[in-house]
């Protein structure tokens, strides 16, 4: 009997143990992926928030922009931020969608922050909004790797400074890649490279003077070259071609 009791003792001492091992690297996970966060800046958000014509829902999952008072959508965006990147940062970027083609656009707010990690289906972030028609998946950077993997649970498939990893050749997909000329990460060079794994119908763009970090407002980043167009010149370069593209399929 005493050994049995020893035996007991170790091992609910062992299983405290790993228990503690689990809370620690929990903690430590969750501050790393708030170490190095590219916080929003709040000018443009706020520009977003204070916008009549744009509706705006936060939750734990998603930052939702619809227009307001517009009734449904007939086309959606679910889209992801770049590996540690706020949802937020992306917002104004995208309000153009909103209120100049009427679109529902849903901006993921990943797991740490990185949303190679998120596993979650496009439906997490679709289910409530049944009344959108039709639905693109999009990404910027890393979040547009993530873009490209749930693909084949969306009608298409918008890349910003971004490229996939996965082949998406033989998939009958209408897809639009937009590129900046001073990408300093990921370069017109390197999206060209993987162009192989798109569809042959893809549209590929670069906009000429956009940056990296062109794409969001979250201020300058490490490795990225220097942008020579404005924050508003990029709006309506985005917002143009995300027109005629959803006017190519829809």
């Amino acid at each position: 009997m005493t050994i049995l009791r020893q035996a007991r003792r170790w091992a609910l001492l062992l299983l405290a143990a790993l228990l503690a091992l689990v809370v620690v690297a929990g903690a430590l996970l969750l501050a790393w992926s708030r170490f190095g966060l590219m916080e929003a800046e709040q000018g443009p958000l706020g520009q977003v928030v204070e916008d009549s014509g744009v509706s705006v829902t936060e939750s734990s999952t998603s930052l939702i922009l619809q227009p307001a008072g517009a009734g449904s959508s007939a086309t959606g965006l679910v889209f992801y931020p770049g590996a540690k990147v706020e949802a937020d940062a992306y917002a104004a970027r995208l309000a153009d969608l909103v209120t100049e083609q009427k679109m529902t656009v849903v901006i993921v707010k990943p797991w740490l922050h990185l949303a190679l990690f998120d596993r979650r289906g496009l439906d997490t972030f679709t289910a409530d909004l049944p009344e959108v028609g039709s639905w693109i998946v999009g990404g910027h950077s890393l979040g547009g790797v993530r873009a490209c993997q749930v693909a084949r649970d969306a009608d298409a498939l918008l890349l910003l400074g971004s490229y996939c990893a996965n082949d998406l050749s033989e998939r009958v997909l209408p897809v639009l890649s937009l590129a900046g000329s001073e990408d300093g990460l990921s370069t017109p060079e390197k999206i060209a490279d993987a162009r192989d794994l798109l569809p042959g119908t893809a549209t590929l763009v670069e906009i000429e003077g956009a940056s990296h970090a062109s794409f969001g407002d979250y201020g300058p980043q490490d490795g990225d070259g220097t942008a020579s167009i404005s924050d508003e010149e990029m709006d309506a370069e985005v917002g143009a071609e995300v027109e005629a593209f959803v006017d190519s399929f829809g």
